[in-house]
């Protein structure tokens, strides 16, 4: 894996930055777009649709955007995604000032916005590696998940409503802006994001399919990032679920107002932030091994306290929790994986990963729906509380600090993960 050991520190905070001014956009939009076509239809079916789009592409497009990753230039292609979802904002813009904004198009605005996301974020958890010394990348990656989670989980949903309040048109030029301040900051990044291949890889179109299965292969292969992997795909379905059962949960067992539910909500960005800073004490406290069991047992907390103690300071103490071990998990199988995995396979690993944890989302909000029609929304945080016990002993058996070790040999990182 090619580093950058004399980095300019400007990289880290260009990162952190682009980070903070995508993922608030990304809110933006997320809350937007929906609330647009509530304008359009009365048929939750059709305006629940426009969320689906959003999130598809993680589903069918993540491999191919890997490959992709792994050809071309990382920081180009960030950019170009930026400037793409720049250029879907401003074309809703314009419908909307002509009255001409219909459902279809926000479908194909959401799968644009969606797919240039997975692009976005590929291409940047794959460039870090080369932006930063490895002395440093443990810290970037900490500053990093904690913007993602703080943007995405708790200001992007809050800014996005108030700035939907103001008016559509200026919650998506809002959008805009930020879009493209996103696409400058990553023209300020010092260093050469292109891949260099090993010899005997050339890039020939008809191995597309050759290089996903490189990309797959490779994390099933390896036995600790195959554990690692496998228990996230059941915390994200867990985490899903938790989000999906929420609002009705928030409503009608708790009596929460809508503000009260925001702040709830706003508990895991919050507990994400924590984690963030705390990644390195934690990890000197009590190893990277039990960094990571942190995200189990946080998850555990969300789904078994809204079954067990309905009460909303209890939910909002294990929401705080789930965002801080999901940030503590972030940091630290990031650094491990950027360090694991070849240069010229990170692109592609990063989208096998994220198809096999991301790829339980629509997954767990459906399981949730289902159980919580069938047998009530406590016992169906109940059940998802079991389903989150599952990957406690494969883990416990498989990352252990002899594997983490061999890691630390194999990649010198102990110079690295922070602490």
């Amino acid at each position: 894996m090619v580093h950058v050991e004399r980095a300019p520190r400007r990289n880290e905070a260009v990162l952190v930055g682009f980070t903070v001014a995508t993922n608030l956009a990304d809110g933006v939009a997320k809350i937007a777009l929906p609330l647009l076509a509530v304008e359009l239809t009365d048929s939750p079916g059709l305006v629940a649709g426009v969320g689906l789009t959003l999130t598809l592409p993680w589903l069918f497009a993540s491999l191919h955007v890997g490959v992709l990753v792994d050809r071309g230039d990382r920081r180009r292609l960030a950019a170009l995604a930026n400037l793409v979802r720049l250029a879907v904002a401003l074309a809703l813009l314009a419908a909307i000032g002509a009255e001409a904004l219909t459902l279809p198009l926000l479908y194909l605005s959401g799968v644009l916005i969606g797919l240039a996301e997975v692009v976005a974020n590929s291409a940047v958890g794959a460039l870090v590696p080369a932006a930063v010394p490895r002395q440093r990348l443990g810290r970037a990656n900490a500053w990093i998940a904690g913007a993602e989670t703080v943007a995405n989980e708790f200001a992007g949903p809050a800014v996005g409503g108030l700035l939907v309040g103001v008016g559509a048109a200026f919650a998506l030029g809002s959008s805009a802006a930020a879009f493209a301040l996103g696409a400058v900051l990553l023209a300020l990044l010092a260093g050469r994001f292109r891949v260099t291949r090993p010899a005997g890889t050339a890039m020939r179109p008809s191995r597309v399919r050759e290089e996903m299965a490189e990309g797959l292969g490779f994390l099933w292969r390896h036995r600790l990032l195959r554990t690692m992997s496998l228990t996230i795909a059941v915390l994200v379905a867990c985490w899903s679920a938790w989000l999906a059962l929420l609002p009705t949960y928030a409503v009608r067992t708790l009596g929460l107002d809508p503000a009260a539910y925001g702040l709830l909500l706003g508990s895991i960005g919050v507990g994400g932030l924590a984690g963030a800073v705390l990644t390195a004490p934690i990890n000197r406290l009590l190893g990277v091994r039990w960094a990571l069991f942190a995200d189990l047992v946080g998850t555990i907390l969300m789904m078994i306290v809204p079954a067990v103690f309905p009460q909303a300071w209890a939910v909002g103490v294990a929401a705080f929790a789930g965002g801080m071990g999901g940030t503590l998990w972030t940091v630290n199988s990031r650094t491990l994986a950027q360090l694991i995995v070849p240069d010229h396979l990170l692109g592609r690993y990063s989208a096998a990963s994220r198809l096999l944890s991301w790829g339980t989302l629509p997954i767990g909000a459906g399981l949730a729906g289902v159980l919580a029609e069938l047998v009530g929304v406590r016992a169906a945080f109940a059940g998802f509380a079991v389903l989150a016990l599952l990957p406690v002993v494969p883990f416990l058996l498989t990352v252990t600090e002899s594997e983490l070790t061999l890691a630390r040999r194999e990649s010198e990182i102990d110079h690295v993960i922070p602490g």
